[in-house]
């Protein structure tokens, strides 16, 4: 009798719609070279985040809170309070006490324990590494050869598949069966099904996994390689943006299926790993969270609610300072990147005649750039959207831009020869003997980030003055097309009148070396690239005389004398480039030369104020060498912390900068410009609450998920990382599941932690009845809010109490107590 006859099949249509269902629920991760925050648990929304939480704890083990000690700390320091643990337990009534939360931290904290598989119970009987250490590292190693495109000289054949592709080196990996230790490891991979669909089905029957195990089993499964999984999620969402599909992700599945059922000991009875794993996981499935996990949940909450009522008093009417009476000589906007809030604060503290607002990086212009002479094409818009327009470079003479092309194809096509001999056989040697010592200055200079590394990629193969040249031009477009793309920009950021004679747009980008998750620093916004092309192509736009005579045609009156420049904010070293500038009028060069000075003087203030964070404040006093340190640290090929990123992000507000002028909100804040009396009809609010607020989401939830579980959703250590596949992420070492997520270097100092995980506060000012509104008429909105993924606050214009906060119950006070 064979062990297949043991159970009773399932339904085929009930199996894979189960393995539909978890392919469903793995997010995206994006490429190194376009690298953005995506939350890892996106695609789980439609549940509530209690609901989500307890999954994780039962299925994975993870808890998304920080240890017993963290909270020890902050109810030590007085940053969460008495009144906070009553609020807490008013919102959830448990039947616990203050004293009972207390008396939960001084617990030893748990062991993450997920569900077992059947992996688990035949890790004792072999060998280092043991079974789940080598299946994840056998299912990594043949993803990271089948998926590569840059990377590898050779290549895998992938006409068949994924799943096919295993199943074929499996039977080809000899090596397999003396490690493990399971001798007739081939003939069991010969009796597995050529398609994945009968590979899941004959795994789910053999091992007697029942219909209403099958969510979770699935579930389980891909946990277990949720990097790789997490790459095939992206195939399966560019594809659906082109409005295909892409099944990887179900060879995925089946392939950690079929591992399952080759580690069974095709016996039934007791003592047997299959009768083992049996009792674990029913065990496991009936496990109740405990009262310290339940407890670690309710910290968590009481830390937001502080955080929360911090911010409630700041945003009080007495607290927000007036905005300048005086005539205004400069707007400044930039992205609503936490990292733009400490330097608008400090310009507006240097430049009284000076406004700031924040607009989502992309500037609203939904691009696809393609740098002059290449074929490569990269997206500059948020990962939600598809792009709709195209951007090159152009020196302004089709002559000079064919000659420019010319001589970078040349170069690049040199530089590609090079890197070829570096790759061939025995040529590290020869390569050591050609250069010998020589080289020793350069590694030296790289690693003291005395020597600039390799240029941008959109600048390799040009000249810094052949490059100087070039500027993004929009593809061309009918004039009223674009007309109707600036006036609908403007209306969005709020800009239609009282139009200043400078109106500064500031992209930002990050700086560093040897770091191959250095797009994870740039402009979320512009797909993980620094905001230039968008500044730059925007500001060429509504400089346009045409475009101008059009928009007066739709109400917007720019003054002939008003003039638009680009800039970009490097975040590691807070010094922002103007570009053009020498263009500028005549009659302009006095406010120029005011607003230029008021820029260099927010920078040396935002890096004094940094400078301890990054163990620089002895130099806090000393701006010439802070900075001089700061542009070394974005050089030094050995720092792997250039800056903190989006570290500490915790709160989205989109009001009138008038509310929340002057207040430090600590680089913590996502700050969107809105003013709902200007906005008709709401479709600016919708605009927000769909887009920006929902990138920020992704942001804060990567940090989140990050810090407290860095073994599944992190990185891991930098130190160790090798890329994968050219861009498509990286190893912590030289296997195992692809890592996404944040590397611990970008979140904790080596002695605390520099993001506290809190879920992100949305402060909007706007009337109930608009919210409500957009949250009505989109689903999304409408599941991040309603099952707390988000805490969404309204700002009350007049109210000493400001902030009211919604959830699926309606609108409430934030505080009750």
């Amino acid at each position: 009798m064979t062990a297949i006859e043991y159970f009773v099949a399932i339904d085929r249509d009930v199996l894979h719609g189960a393995a539909a269902r978890a392919c469903e629920r793995i997010a995206p991760t994006w490429p190194l070279d376009r690298l953005i925050a995506v939350s890892p648990l996106w695609e789980r929304r439609q549940q509530r985040w209690s609901e989500v939480a307890e999954q994780l704890w039962r299925r994975a083990g993870s808890r998304l809170t920080l240890a017993a000690e963290d909270y020890r700390q902050a109810w030590a320091q007085g940053q969460i309070g008495e009144h906070h643990l009553h609020q807490v337990l008013i919102d959830n009534p448990h039947g616990w006490t203050v004293a009972d939360l207390l008396q939960a931290l001084q617990a030893a904290d748990e062991e993450g324990r997920g569900l077992p598989l059947l992996e688990d119970m035949a890790d004792a009987e072999i060998a280092l590494p043991g079974w789940p250490t080598l299946i994840t590292q056998q299912i990594g190693q043949c993803c990271a050869a089948w998926f590569d495109e840059a990377q590898a000289d050779w290549h895998v054949e992938r006409q068949g598949g994924l799943y096919q592709a295993w199943r074929k080196a499996m039977q080809d990996d000899r090596g397999l069966s003396v490690l493990s230790a399971c001798r007739d490891l081939s003939g069991r991979i010969a009796e597995l099904p050529l398609q994945p669909q009968a590979a899941l089905e004959v795994a789910v029957q053999r091992l007697g996994v029942t219909v209403d195990e099958l969510d979770e089993w699935f579930d389980c499964l891909l946990l277990r390689s949720l990097g790789w999984a997490s790459w095939c999620a992206y195939r399966r969402w560019q594809a659906r943006q082109e409005g295909g599909d892409d099944a990887t992700l179900l060879e995925l599945l089946a392939i950690r299926a079929a591992w399952e059922w080759l580690v069974d000991d095709r016996r039934r009875g007791p003592g047997s790993r299959w009768s083992a794993w049996r009792e674990a996981w029913q065990a496991g499935r009936s496990r109740q969270p405990s009262h310290a996990w339940q407890a670690l949940q309710l910290w968590q909450r009481a830390e937001e609610l502080a955080w929360q009522e911090h911010l409630q008093r700041l945003l009080r009417p007495r607290s927000a300072q007036p905005m300048v009476t005086e005539q205004v000589l400069a707007r400044v906007y930039f992205c609503i990147d936490v990292r733009s809030e400490p330097l608008r604060r400090a310009l507006e503290e240097v430049g009284p005649q000076l406004q700031t607002g924040g607009f989502a990086g992309f500037f609203g212009l939904p691009i696809a750039y393609t740098p002059l002479g290449t074929a490569a094409t990269r997206p500059q818009l948020p990962g939600l959207l598809a792009p709709q327009l195209s951007v090159g470079d152009s020196c302004g003479d089709v002559a000079c831009d064919a000659q420019l092309a010319g001589r970078r194809q040349a170069r690049l096509a040199r530089q590609g020869r090079w890197r070829l001999f570096e790759r061939l056989p025995a040529s590290g040697f020869t390569l050591v003997e050609s250069l010998g010592l020589g080289y020793a200055a350069a590694l030296l200079g790289r690693t003291g980030g005395w020597l600039r590394g390799p240029a941008p990629a959109e600048r390799g193969g040009l000249k810094a003055a052949e490059w100087q040249r070039l500027s993004p031009v929009l593809a061309p477009l009918a004039a009223d097309e674009r007309v109707q793309l600036a006036a609908r920009i403007l209306r969005a950021m709020g800009l239609t009148r009282d139009f200043p004679p400078l109106v500064l747009l500031l992209g930002h980008g990050s700086q560093s070396a040897n770091n191959p998750q250095a797009a994870g620093l740039d402009c979320g916004a512009c797909c993980g690239q620094s905001g230039e092309v968008n500044a730059r192509a925007l500001a060429e736009l509504l400089n346009d005389p045409l475009v101008r005579q059009g928009l007066a045609g739709q109400g917007i009156s720019m003054p002939a004398d008003c003039q638009v420049l680009s800039g970009l904010h490097n975040t590691t070293t807070d010094e922002v480039q103007v570009f053009a500038s020498q263009a500028l009028p005549a009659a302009l060069a006095p406010t120029w030369q005011w607003l230029r000075q008021a820029l260099d003087s927010a920078g040396h203030r935002v890096r004094q104020a940094r400078a301890a964070r990054l163990g620089l404040g002895h130099l806090d006093e000393r701006p010439e060498r802070l900075l001089a340190a700061l542009r070394r640290r974005g050089h030094d090929w050995a720092q792997t912390r250039p800056e903190w990123g989006l570290a500490g992000n915790a709160a989205f507000i989109a009001a009138p900068r008038a509310r929340s002028r002057g207040l430090d909100l600590q680089g913590r804040a996502f700050l969107h410009d809105y003013d709902w009396r200007l906005d008709e009809g709401g479709k600016v609010l919708e605009l927000i609450m769909t887009a920006p607020m929902v990138v920020a989401h992704w942001i804060n939830l990567q940090y989140l998920t990050s810090t407290t579980d860095n073994q599944r959703f992190g990185s891991g250590n930098k130190v160790l990382h090798n890329v994968v596949g050219g861009n498509i992420g990286v190893f912590e070492g030289n296997g195992g599941d692809l890592r996404i997520g944040l590397a611990r270097q970008s979140l904790h100092d080596g002695e605390r932690w520099l993001h506290r995980p809190l879920r992100l506060s949305v402060i909007i000012a706007a009337p109930r009845s608009m919210i409500d509104q957009v949250i009505a008429s989109h689903q999304v909105v409408r599941e991040l809010v309603e099952h707390g993924w988000l805490h969404l606050l309204r700002l009350d214009d007049c109210s000493e109490i400001p902030l009211q906060r919604r959830d699926e119950r309606g609108w409430q006070p934030l505080l009750r107590y």
